[in-house]
């Protein structure tokens, strides 16, 4: 909420029409009176790492990521490495890198192709084994919930596959809290007119993985989220989530 609250206000005052955001950085709750009015077609969903591959990484590598998502899997890959917390924005962190502060970054592929970046990409760390964060890769478009204008102008870059697709991941993320300290890591794929999503909890130490998955029709994509988040409450998922808030 930190990243969108200035942009909300200004959208309920009426100051701006629409807002772009990263969709995974928007809270699953909205303020009253603001709406997704659009999610256009999505990115590459894949997380990425730069500076190295992970086999080519050697033992002890220093990787930096300041997600607890990206470090949890990344333990659970490869304990012998060293994470580091790394901030600041893309350019920052690549100078940081490029430097010898960090021997590999995890980045989201997403946001490095935006910025015309992807030559920095080294290796996609593949969903079957390190998923991304709910809605990776996705935008949202939000207005005032009026069905104005600008509302119905975004329309026309609504993206259904993608629209379903997070619908999913995100209604998975709601059914656990809502918390952005959860290491959980979520992706649905839409086949047709199919749905299939697959998420994963890990603890920070990458030693206790749980994995959940369901699928169903598209035009049940937040049921299938609602299911895979009962999944992990009545599983061992339950604990990793309750300490990772706590």
């Amino acid at each position: 909420g930190l990243f969108t609250k200035e942009i909300e206000e200004a959208l309920l005052d009426g100051r701006i029409d629409l807002a772009v955001h990263s969709l995974k950085d928007l809270p699953t709750e909205l303020p009253e009176g603001l709406t997704v009015a659009s999610i256009p077609q999505r990115e590459d969903a894949r997380d990425a790492l730069v500076g190295a591959t992970l086999d080519g990484l050697a033992v002890g590598a220093r990787v930096g990521t300041s997600s607890l998502r990206r470090a949890a899997q990344l333990r659970a890959l490869r304990p012998d490495l060293a994470i580091l917390d790394v901030r600041g924005n893309v350019d920052t962190r690549l100078r940081k890198q490029q430097e010898g502060q960090y021997d590999a970054l995890v980045m989201a592929s997403a946001g490095l192709t935006r910025l015309g970046l992807a030559a920095h990409i080294a290796a996609y760390l593949d969903p079957a084994e390190f998923l991304p964060a709910v809605a990776q890769g996705a935008l949202a478009i939000e207005t005032r919930d009026d069905g104005g204008a600008a509302w119905a102008a975004c329309q026309a870059i609504q993206d259904l596959r993608a629209t379903a697709e997070v619908s999913a991941e995100r209604a998975l993320l709601a059914g656990l809290g809502g918390g952005c300290q959860v290491p959980l890591g979520a992706h649905a794929i839409a086949h047709g007119s199919r749905l299939e999503l697959r998420a994963v909890v890990v603890s920070p130490d990458g030693k206790r993985i749980i994995r959940k998955q369901a699928a169903g029709a598209i035009e049940d994509a937040a049921r299938l989220g609602e299911e895979v988040a009962r999944q992990f409450l009545a599983s061992e998922a339950r604990a990793i989530i309750e300490a990772a808030e706590s």
